[in-house]
């Protein structure tokens, strides 16, 4: 399905859309505007055929619940 791993000391995480990324596969990176009453951003991932493979979220504590926000196993 996919893959969330957070990083409580960057305020980051990282959302996969189906299977992990593979190194060079993000070939674009589209930032979006968030409304003004929402703190943080977000960059969507893309493959060179225009594919969603993934979502960085940069003020994670702010735009993800709390329960989500437990450190990977690879932090």
């Amino acid at each position: 399905m996919g893959d969330l791993r957070c990083d409580s000391e960057a305020d980051a995480a990282y959302a996969t859309i189906g299977r992990p990324i593979r190194p060079g596969e993000a070939a674009r990176q589209v930032p979006v505007t968030l409304p003004d009453d929402l703190s943080g951003e977000l960059i969507l991932d893309f493959d060179r055929e225009g594919h969603l493979l993934g979502v960085e979220i940069l003020g994670a504590s702010r735009l993800l619940r709390p329960d989500l926000l437990a450190p990977s196993e690879n932090d």
